[in-house]
């Protein structure tokens, strides 16, 4: 069928065609169907006249009384059903998309959203927005911002503060605080104290991720400088998972400072102590591009509402938690 025979077609005779083919039994009466598409009779004869004119084929058997489909108006009635069918999905499915209930994210994750907020983060929005598929990654800041930069990557969280944080074409927005916590070997004289003082440290050998791939630990260096101490750091070592941390302060080859979502973390052999008269904190901040979505952009545009019901999500999370900092979300 050419393009042009399709322009002649109108919904209006294939809804019509439909309705008459659709009559209980073999038997279609246009009477009827007139009365119930509130037509008269002679106009609905005359658009499927028209119909069957456009597609060169009779749809109707009208020899006789009442008449009946003939086979291929049987065919045309079976593929159009599916045709409108498809139609219907489709309208559907772009409803959905412009109200950002369909498509994909890819988030990024660190160790500290997934030991804290990110199972009812996933789970609230899975359970509102159940055709968004969320692809989550791990990696490094640096190879984060590059999937920024490259469009590869959507949302991210990292700790503040960061090197990349004065990135004007990133929004940073700090939504959590994580406390620090000392992880001992259970045999350490230190592990039956309710609490330990940064200064009970100072002799141990600390085994603690490089600022170059933990800045946000720069708070925990900060500490001992003005304490006027250097720590002792286990240089050898240069883990920056907290489950290779955990594993050497169970061999005894130190104590870490860790944040204090470590403790979801069971590691047979370790004890974790509440860090004693010290104002050591880092936040967690949620990352997304400028370009997608400025931080108080009203109305949201539509392009961007997957994003926007992820971060809402996420700030609603968050807002629930003792430790929310969402009073800094302006």
């Amino acid at each position: 069928m050419s393009l042009e025979s399709w322009r002649q077609l109108e919904m209006r005779q294939l809804q019509y065609f439909i309705e008459l083919a659709t009559e209980a039994g073999e038997k279609k009466s246009f009477s009827r169907a007139a009365d119930r598409l509130n037509v008269e009779q002679s106009y609905l004869s005359k658009t499927i006249a028209a119909l069957e004119a456009t597609l060169r084929v009779e749809l109707f058997d009208r020899s006789r009384r009442p008449p009946v489909l003939t086979a291929a108006g049987s065919v045309f009635l079976n593929e159009l059903q599916g045709a409108m069918s498809g139609l219907e999905q489709a309208v559907k499915r772009a409803q959905e998309a412009s109200r950002g209930e369909v498509g994909k994210l890819v988030v990024v994750v660190n160790t500290a959203i997934a030991n804290s907020l990110l199972p009812d983060i996933l789970k609230t929005f899975r359970d509102r927005y159940p055709q968004v598929e969320l692809e989550l990654r791990s990696m490094t800041i640096e190879d984060m911002i590059k999937g920024f930069r490259d469009g590869s990557i959507d949302i991210g969280f990292e700790h503040l503060p960061n090197p990349y944080s004065e990135d004007s074409s990133l929004n940073f927005l700090p939504i959590v605080k994580e406390s620090f916590v000392v992880a001992l070997p259970i045999t350490h004289p230190l592990a039956k104290q309710p609490s330990i003082s940064l200064d009970a440290l100072k002799h141990e050998v600390l085994i603690l991720p490089p600022l170059d791939a933990s800045p946000s630990y720069e708070v925990v260096f900060a500490q001992f400088e003005q304490m006027g101490v250097k720590p002792i750091l286990l240089e050898t070592v240069k883990a920056t998972w907290m489950v290779i941390n955990l594993s050497l302060v169970a061999a005894g080859a130190g104590v870490s400072i860790l944040p204090d979502n470590v403790q979801t973390l069971q590691r047979e052999g370790v004890i974790y102590c509440p860090l004693k008269d010290v104002p050591l904190t880092r936040q967690i901040a949620v990352i997304w591009r400028c370009a997608d979505l400025p931080l108080l952009a009203q109305p949201v545009p539509i392009d961007a509402l997957r994003l926007h019901h992820f971060l809402t999500v996420v700030q609603e999370i968050a807002g629930q938690c003792p430790s929310s900092v969402m009073e800094c979300r302006q």
